[in-house]
């Protein structure tokens, strides 16, 4: 079988399986490139860091953003993915009629305990294709933030690998700085 033959699927029919119930809504799934791809199980460290991560935004971003854990957003007729955090641009109905398209996407992050080659690898493509201009990937495992910029659809131009010593601004609220050690379990524990 070739990739030819492969019938990818749109995200129209996609929420349609949800909507008549061949895909159930808890399952853990999502939609890259028309395929539905499992999810990784959440493991503490990724809860926890998720947590922290959410934590410092709100408290760096407060009004200025809309922050999202675990929902969907739509890049394009063929990918739906569900990343751990999206910081979106404040929608008066919060998205209620519709999923944040790459337009309302300020940054999105994906925390990765076990799925560090995935989230660099083909989920970094997609959204770089898509046009997300700020693109993160914190691996508590070895403490590094992955942070990916200038989308083009060959990939992400800028990849840079930070340690947790060092500090980050988000692209589009370049004032607002924090360490990378802040979204991760502190080293005295």
């Amino acid at each position: 079988m070739t990739l030819l033959d492969i019938r990818l699927l749109t995200v129209q029919e996609y929420d349609l399986m949800t909507e008549i119930g061949i895909l159930d809504e808890d399952e853990r799934v999502e939609l890259l490139a028309g395929q539905i791809v499992n999810k990784a199980a959440k493991t503490p460290p990724h809860c926890a860091a998720v947590k922290r991560t959410m934590e410092l935004l709100q408290k760096s971003l407060g009004s200025w953003v809309l922050l999202s854990i675990h929902d969907a957003v739509r890049l394009n007729n063929y990918s739906e993915p569900e990343p751990d955090i999206s910081v979106v641009i404040p929608d008066p109905l919060y998205y209620e009629d519709h999923h944040p398209t790459p337009s309302e996407i300020y940054l999105i992050i994906e925390v990765a305990d076990t799925t560090v080659r995935t989230d660099c690898g083909i989920k970094a493509k997609i959204y770089a294709e898509s046009g997300i201009s700020d693109y993160w990937v914190l691996d508590v495992n070895n403490r590094q933030l992955h942070v990916f910029r200038e989308p083009s659809q060959d990939g992400y131009q800028s990849r840079v690998v930070l340690g947790d010593d060092a500090s980050i601004s988000p692209l589009r609220f370049p004032d607002f700085c924090f360490f990378v050690s802040e979204m991760l379990r502190p080293l005295s524990y």
